[in-house]
C-alpha cells in the first residue's frame, strides 16, 4: 500500500459521482484486486429493455480506477483514463453484477488493469481492459487543470 492514503473512503460510493448514480459500491480495494458490484435496474437499460453497455464500462474504468488509486502515491501521481475497451457477451435485465478488477501491468507512467463483471448467477456480462495515465498530481487541483486552478491564471503546461 503507497504511504499516501487517497483523499477519498475506498470503500462504498461516491455521493455526487456516477458512481452514486449508476450504484457502484466497492466493497474490496488493495493494489493488486478490486470488487464492486452495480445493480441493473430500468435506469441502467438501452432502450431494448437490458443493461446498457455504457453501464458495464463506467463500472469497469472505476474499478480500474480505484485499483490504480490504491497502488500509487497520489501525493505524486494521479490516475486517469486513457483507454478503455470492452466486449459484451452476455445482456442482463435485472438483478446485481460483480465487478473483479487485477492489474496487468503497472508502470511509473501507465498500468492496465482487467476487469471481468459477472451476474448473480457468475456467468461472464463483460470483460474490459482499462488503461489508466498516471498524470502528475500538481497538474490537477479539484479536478481542473493547474492552469484554470485558484492562484494559476495565467500558468500553463
Amino acid at each position: 500500500m503507497p504511504e499516501h492514503a487517497p483523499p477519498f473512503p475506498v470503500l462504498g460510493t461516491m455521493p455526487g459521482t456516477l458512481m452514486e448514480t449508476l450504484g457502484i459500491t466497492i466493497t474490496e480495494a488493495t493494489p493488486e484486486r478490486v470488487v464492486a458490484t452495480m445493480p441493473v435496474t430500468p435506469a441502467h437499460h438501452q432502450p431494448y429493455g437490458i443493461l446498457h453497455g455504457g453501464a458495464s464500462v463506467a463500472l469497469a474504468e472505476t474499478v480500474a480506477s480505484f485499483g490504480s488509486s490504491v497502488s500509487v502515491d497520489l501525493g505524486r501521481r494521479h490516475p486517469v483514463g486513457l483507454e478503455i475497451n470492452a466486449n459484451h457477451v452476455r445482456p442482463v435485465r435485472d438483478g446485481v453484477l460483480t465487478a473483479v478488477g487485477t492489474p496487468v501491468h503497472k508502470g511509473r507512467s501507465t498500468q492496465i488493469w482487467s476487469v471481468e463483471i459477472r451476474d448473480d448467477s457468475g456467468r461472464l456480462v463483460c470483460v474490459s481492459r482499462c488503461t489508466l495515465a498516471l498524470v502528475e498530481a500538481r497538474a490537477w487541483d479539484g479536478g481542473r487543470p493547474a492552469a484554470q486552478a485558484p492562484g494559476n491564471e495565467g500558468a500553463s503546461d
